[in-house]
């Protein structure tokens, strides 16, 4: 039996990333779940994500190799999953990753057990986490506000959606409560 694959979306400032530490402390091994890295071209100490770096060379390579699974572009960087996605799924492994929201449609046609979850946020709070990170200006952060509402107006009707405007906790609890509802589970 296949695993489910979870493809978490949402803004840039939603708390993605923070969602997917919070999930990695939470999940245990009876869950069968893990999360993925991504592999992208930008340096490993921005953004706050646990990903790996690569250079464009090296991502040009690796994707020539078929050593990934899904790859985009966006914001000027190069995103990928790794080949090692299709492994996991194949063991029953259930796996959540940090998708694109361009990219969706691809993954979903690519992955019949794809489950998309939106990390949803209050637009003002949204707004005022853009704003204090401080790596836009006001025009590129209403921007990104102008996407998020698109983003909300085209998800699949079965779409799940964790709420991130309360507490971190509050969201991660949320998060994995559909993760692991909805997760494929082996028989007991």
């Amino acid at each position: 039996m296949s695993g489910t694959l979870f493809y978490l979306v949402g803004a840039s400032g939603s708390g993605k990333d923070s969602l997917l530490t919070g999930c990695r402390a939470g999940l245990m091994p009876h869950h069968r779940c893990c999360v993925a890295h991504r592999y992208i071209t930008r340096a490993a100490d921005v953004g706050g994500e646990n990903h790996i770096h690569l250079s464009e060379a090296e991502f040009a390579q690796r994707g020539e190799l078929g050593m990934f699974a899904m790859q985009w572009d966006s914001h000027g960087y190069r995103y990928a999953i790794g080949s090692e996605l299709d492994s996991w799924l194949d063991q029953g492994i259930n796996v959540i990753v940090n998708g694109s929201r361009e990219y969706l449609p691809q993954a979903l046609a690519l992955y019949d057990e794809l489950v998309p979850i939106l990390v949803d946020v209050d637009s003002e709070l949204l707004r005022a986490r853009l704003t204090q990170r401080g790596r836009e200006t006001s025009e590129e952060v209403e921007r990104r506000l102008d996407r998020h509402a698109q983003l909300m107006q085209t998800l699949p009707a079965d779409s799940y959606r964790v709420d991130n405007s309360g507490s971190l906790a509050q969201g991660v609890a949320a998060l994995l409560d559909i993760v692991i509802s909805q997760g494929w589970q082996p028989a007991v």
